[in-house]
């Protein structure tokens, strides 16, 4: 019987493997970066132990910390959440030979199908090896791991060494082992999935299917179970396909395996031998506590014989700190409030007031909706995210909101190629445009109360927001019988809620203020001072860091003087797990460079200066 479980991970996942063994009467211990000291997985388990260091690579992917930490702590058993070490059959020998007890697949299975090269022989299938033009476009693919990491599609031939290499420096970095291979690349297919479970006595439940198409940077945004619009026929072959694989390697516990679905045929992806991020929607289908799973088949229970029935359909989706509309540029600060509406399950690692750090995903939280039909769930999902309360970073949830309600979602005729095609327009900026005239009546509250009234008019007041890249100019005047703006009613002010009349129409605005940064319902603005700093100024061309990272390359040859092409690789930055980019902005010459590898920069930092030529 299992007492105490360490999570060998951290945030949402660590926090979700927590709720489960508080209501199981299990203890918990977390493990913690020097970043994480004060996260929130941290403050919900009984004990926590530290790991020395904020990189992954000394901290959660050191398998023999994590073993000491674990028998420290007087933990029994080790459960790896998703990433970092979870498919990493070293330290699951580890755990074992350490006297504790595994919550996960055998050693062996973990072996055979967590490098997705010797999974694909298993099932009868071979990387490419010598890539020709006629084999474009083709994915390059960590073999270790998961969640997009080094992963990147190649359509020119003359990009494949570069992506390799970016591929495996990443891979490297989130899981410890940089191998990769190349795979034919499968155009605007649908990412479809089986969630199975097998116990220690040769019972495997294929658990339904789940959707999880719609993806940037090969990593799932949106999930939904089952899977909607597949043929009776082709589901029964991908629950066939994936009982097949989890019997070859005398597989135990709960794990996925994933297909890419093209003109009514199955693909097999690979086999994740772990819990998967979008597993709360099978959750939801099917009534069950996987987690809790997990961990009655680590005890040696078993499952019965037939698993339970589906019902309803439940759809999640991933809210990320992160800029869509800036090629998905993670963001960091304080996370000032999160909030959803009842009803909806939200997964998350973070509380009001937290921080969102550089080091790690930039996974905020998951939420999921379920109801009895897929149409209700999708409409509940996409006004939850509507009404969320959101302060801090800007975020996915805008995007989130259209996806959900995109005609080719609403009618199940997703694909992977989905933002390829329409990120543009679901990343049209749209805020309120009354949110300024709002933020700035907010603001002026109780400053009629200073000095006296005059029998004469007021002058106008102004003030300056910035607003989905514009400025934005307002005026208002005080009168004796409160505040009024040109145009529009104000029904009522004060700090955090105005009520305007436009066109016979009432509007409530709620307003949040954190220093210059200003919330008014689900849009953001920054206030601007009224003069701006001459100081501020960067010249045409100037290429500014777009977060705080690390350098990790510059491109082969680059110095100052050098000429370069528009959307030339210039340099890359680390941040979050992932590599960034950075490209010349027009073809001209490289005029300064400003940063070297290895050099730490803040958001705004000057990393080169690009001048056109004429």
């Amino acid at each position: 019987m299992i007492t105490s479980v360490l999570v060998a991970n951290r945030g949402e996942i660590a926090c979700r493997v927590f709720r489960t063994c508080r209501e199981l009467g299990i203890r918990t211990v977390a493990v913690h970066s020097d970043a994480d000291e004060n996260a929130l997985h941290t403050r919900v388990a009984d004990t926590a132990v530290r790991l020395p260091g904020a990189a992954p690579a000394d901290t959660y992917l050191r398998g023999d910390l994590i073993v000491k930490a674990a028998l420290a702590a007087g933990a029994d058993a080790v459960h790896p959440g998703y990433g970092f070490l979870s498919e990493n059959a070293g330290f699951a020998r580890a755990v074992r030979d350490a006297g504790l007890v595994w919550i996960g697949p055998p050693p062996d299975a973990i072996e055979a199908m967590a490098s997705k090269t010797r999974a694909k022989r298993l099932m009868g299938l071979k990387p490419l090896t010598d890539v020709t033009e006629a084999d474009l476009p083709v994915l390059v693919k960590a073999a270790a791991g998961g969640g997009g990491r080094g992963m990147r599609v190649v359509r020119h031939l003359a990009d494949l060494d570069a992506e390799l290499a970016a591929a495996r420096a990443e891979a490297e970095s989130a899981f410890g082992d940089g191998e990769v291979f190349v795979e034919p690349y499968v155009e605007n297919g649908r990412h479809v999935e089986v969630q199975i479970l097998a116990d220690t006595h040769g019972t495997v439940w294929p658990l339904g299917t789940r959707d999880c198409s719609l993806q940037r940077r090969h990593q799932k945004v949106v999930e939904e179970a089952p899977a909607p619009g597949l043929a009776g026929e082709l589901q029964e072959e991908l629950s066939a396909l994936a009982v097949r694989a989890a019997r070859a390697v005398d597989y135990v516990g709960a794990g996925t395996v994933e297909f890419l679905v093209a003109d009514g045929r199955a693909h097999f992806l690979e086999m994740n031998t772990r819990l998967q991020v979008e597993h709360p929607v099978t959750e939801a289908v099917y009534a069950l506590d996987l987690v809790a799973e997990q961990i009655r088949m680590a005890e040696g229970h078993p499952l019965d014989p037939t698993p339970p029935r589906a019902g309803g359909h439940a759809v999640e989706a991933r809210l990320y700190a992160e800029d869509p509309s800036r090629d998905w540029t993670p963001q960091t600060g304080r996370l000032h409030r999160l909030a959803l509406p009842e009803g909806i399950r939200l997964d998350t690692g973070y509380t009001d007031g937290d921080d969102i750090g550089v080091h790690y995903d930039p996974l905020l939280a998951k939420a999921v909706a379920h109801a009895p039909t897929r149409a209700e769930a999708v409409r509940t999902l996409a006004s939850a995210l509507e009404r969320a309360v959101i302060h801090g970073p800007v975020t996915n949830r805008d995007l989130l909101v259209r996806s959900l309600r995109h005609p080719e979602f609403t009618a199940a005729r997703m694909d992977t190629g989905f933002y390829d095609r329409h990120l543009p327009d679901l990343t049209e900026p749209s805020p309120d445009p009354h949110a300024p005239l709002a933020a700035a009546l907010a603001d002026a509250h109780g400053r009629s109360r200073f000095g006296g009234w005059r029998n004469v008019p007021s002058q106008p007041q102004t003030k300056r927001y910035a607003m989905a890249g514009q400025e934005h100019e307002v005026h208002y005047r005080h009168t004796r019988t409160g505040l009024e703006a040109d145009g529009v009613r104000v029904v009522h002010a004060d700090t955090h809620l105005v009520i305007l009349e436009v066109d016979g129409v009432r509007r409530k605005f709620e307003v949040a203020t954190y220093g210059d940064r200003i919330h008014v319902n689900a849009t953001a603005l920054a206030a601007l001072p009224r003069f701006p700093d001459p100081t501020t100024q960067h010249a045409p061309g100037s290429l500014l860091a777009p977060m705080p990272g690390t350098v990790v390359r510059v491109a082969e040859g680059l110095t100052a003087g050098t000429p370069v092409k528009a959307g030339a690789p210039l340099l890359w930055l680390e941040a979050m797990k992932m590599q960034h980019k950075i490209t010349a902005p027009a073809t001209g010459t490289l005029s300064e460079l400003c940063v070297v590898p290895g050099q730490q920069v803040e958001p705004g930092a000057l990393l080169a200066v690009v001048t056109a030529a004429p």
